[in-house]
């Protein structure tokens, strides 16, 4: 239903900038076709759990993400989150840059890590909505306390309010609104948050407008994995054709929906895992693709990994190398030559600093850190991992690398030439790191890889 809406709306928008936007940011070519998958996943209490301090599922998800799905598929935050809210979480959390953000309820999206506005989209939100109406209609309600300023947005008017008063406040809204000529949607979500939407809004309306403008430049994702915990995510999840699950911490009003709605689809679980552990288990239970993250392998070696890819390796590097100044592997030297057989005896390292360093060196000073930061919250990620091959046999990839020591964050931006090396996989020829604008540690000419 919500496809055949979009359908008939986006004829008349052809010409917006929808597709051109997909374009700008990168994606198109990127994938170079068809994404082999999409997961378009709500944020809260859904890839991120608030209940987990030190983010382990969501590391979990970014390590299986970037090693085995960046290079070919597509990742959706849809999120009732405003862009300031948005960018905030993203400053306290380990998220991936998505490809596309989906805020506000879905009445507003925004394309790579640019976030490039859909204008298309927001003149489609424009038809029959009054801004100033809802918010006069709505001061008629002295049991509707409004969100902070951040989260009113254009076309979001959000309040919270008590669930015995909900249901009443929103058939009063609903009446009156259509009485002054508007067509309006009213979600409420959380059992306290309540927001009001043009009627066209929304994150299933949004998700089958995106999945309209890829049908018709032949772009459709060949699987495509919708993930939430609340009432605005519901909508989501009655898209024709799509995967869901619904991550086993989900609200009550969301799990009164799947066992009115979908309980006998397949196509729809409700995971026995939390969060982005639970979208994890999805991509297994619909065989979407790998779903054993890096993060969970203890001994590579022993493993058979069936992508073979640059991304899957500088994820594992950064595993390992995290493992080791964490000690939670042996301390051995058998454990630093089997990382150096990795890079060329020649190879050459450039810190942000700009002081440069033959591999082996860096990899001697990393063997005195042994253990360094077990009393520290100490993780590393990799984010944006692209590749392209400029040779038979070699590979320019570049990725945004996080470390978080203690209360510090920083980022690099990284640069790495590789070698194939049948059978053994690739070996580091060259790696040169940049300090991400507004990210540098404290001590800059501090050793780090």
């Amino acid at each position: 239903m919500l496809l055949a809406k979009v359908a008939t709306h986006y004829r008349k928008i052809r010409g917006t900038k929808t597709m051109k936007s997909l374009a700008d940011a990168g994606l198109l070519d990127r994938i170079n076709g068809s994404a082999r998958l999409m997961i378009v996943s709500d944020l809260d209490s859904t890839m991120v759990d608030h209940d987990d301090p030190e983010n382990l599922s969501l590391l979990r998800f970014n390590a299986l993400w970037e090693a085995y799905y960046r290079h070919d598929s597509l990742l959706v935050f849809s999120t009732g989150r405003s862009p300031t809210s948005y960018q905030k979480l993203r400053n306290e959390k380990p998220l991936l840059t998505p490809d596309i953000a989906i805020m506000s309820v879905g009445t507003e999206i925004t394309y790579g890590e640019s976030m490039v506005p859909d204008t298309g989209w927001t003149n489609h939100l424009n038809w029959k909505w009054n801004r100033d109406i809802v918010v006069e209609e709505t001061a008629k309600f002295p049991e509707l306390t409004p969100q902070s300023e951040t989260q009113q947005r254009p076309h979001k008017v959000s309040f919270f309010v008590e669930k015995v008063k909900a249901l009443e406040i929103m058939s009063f809204l609903s009446e009156h609104l259509e009485k002054r000529g508007l067509d309006v949607k009213i979600i409420y979500s959380s059992g306290i948050a309540l927001d009001i939407l043009p009627k066209g809004a929304g994150k299933g309306e949004a998700l089958a407008y995106l999945l309209q403008n890829f049908k018709v430049d032949g772009k459709v994702p060949l699987h495509t994995l919708v993930c939430g915990d609340s009432g605005n995510d519901t909508e989501m999840f009655t898209i024709p054709k799509v995967h869901g699950v619904m991550v086993s911490n989900a609200h009550d009003e969301m799990l009164q929906w799947y066992t009115q709605n979908a309980k006998n689809n397949p196509s729809i679980i409700h995971a026995t895992e939390r969060c982005a552990a639970g979208i994890i288990q999805a991509i297994g239970n619909f065989c979407l693709g790998p779903n054993v993250s890096p993060r969970d392998i203890r001994d590579f070696k022993k493993c058979n990994v069936d992508i073979f890819s640059p991304g899957h390796e500088v994820v594992k590097f950064y595993l390992l190398y995290e493992r080791w100044r964490r000690a939670e592997v042996d301390k051995s030297e058998q454990f630093v030559k089997n990382l150096k057989s990795g890079f060329c005896p020649f190879g050459i390292f450039v810190h942000p600093s700009g002081v440069e360093q033959p591999f082996h060196q860096c990899l001697d000073s990393m063997a005195k850190l042994y253990g360094d930061k077990t009393e520290h919250l100490f993780r590393l990620w990799v984010d944006r991992v692209s590749s392209a091959q400029i040779g038979s046999d070699t590979w320019l990839v570049k990725f945004y690398k996080w470390e978080l020591s203690g209360d510090e964050r920083q980022c690099c931006v990284t640069t790495v030439l590789m070698s194939l090396k049948q059978p053994d996989g690739f070996t580091w020829v060259h790696m040169h790191q940049t300090w991400l604008e507004g990210s540098r540690a404290r001590d800059q000419t501090a050793w780090c890889f």
